[in-house]
């Protein structure tokens, strides 16, 4: 059983994917630690509903990332992590994490990667006028959104779209590609190669 921590900011509702995945025998895992950087986050309250332990580390209370990532890393080493999901966590990890986590942490973003990296990417493609827009599940390297891609899902830009309306169909994809890019990696079936990942066929 491969235990997982979730890094959130904010509502958390690909971690509710996850829990959901879990909790239907999708996934053979286990999310052992909820972590927020944010005390108020609701994907806290999400992962007590369901028994999870959620943890409150403030930034704030640290004189640096390193030491705040060394806290973090703690709580990972505690719960015997062996995969880190990012689900909407606002922070650009560090070293740190990354170092000790290396190609074992993924993050989704609501864009085709490598195009509309950063905040409020789906805003960004709806502006840009772009006819597809989409989800992308990849690996967490240094540089910010630009790991190696793991799934991606295409969304049609449809004439009387808002930024809204695009956002929330995204959303719906995202929680369908999170699980199983997740399920893909408790099954050993990732292999990176370069800039590539390939899927093993089970």
């Amino acid at each position: 059983m491969t235990n997982i921590a979730v890094l959130v900011s904010g509502r958390g509702s690909n971690l509710q994917a996850i829990i959901d995945s879990i909790e239907s025998g999708y996934l053979k895992s286990r999310i052992a630690v909820v972590i927020s950087d944010v005390g108020d986050a609701y994907a806290l309250t999400r992962a007590k509903k369901h028994g999870i332990e959620a943890i409150f580390v403030n930034p704030k209370k640290f004189a640096s990332k390193e030491l705040y990532e060394k806290e973090i890393l703690g709580v990972l080493k505690t719960h015997n992590i062996k995969l880190v999901l990012l689900a909407g966590y606002m922070r650009i990890l560090g070293k740190t994490l990354l170092e000790a986590y290396k190609n074992r942490i993924l993050n989704i973003h609501p864009a085709l990667l490598p195009a509309f990296t950063g905040l409020h990417a789906q805003k960004q493609a709806f502006d840009h006028g772009v006819k597809v827009a989409g989800c992308t599940v990849h690996f967490v390297d240094e540089i910010l959104d630009c790991g190696p891609i793991i799934l991606q899902r295409c969304v049609e830009v449809k004439e009387d779209d808002t930024d809204e309306t695009l956002a929330d169909r995204i959303l719906e994809q995202e929680h369908k590609i999170y699980p199983e890019a997740v399920k893909l990696f408790v099954e050993n079936r990732l292999r990176i190669e370069g800039r590539k990942v390939k899927v093993i066929k089970s």
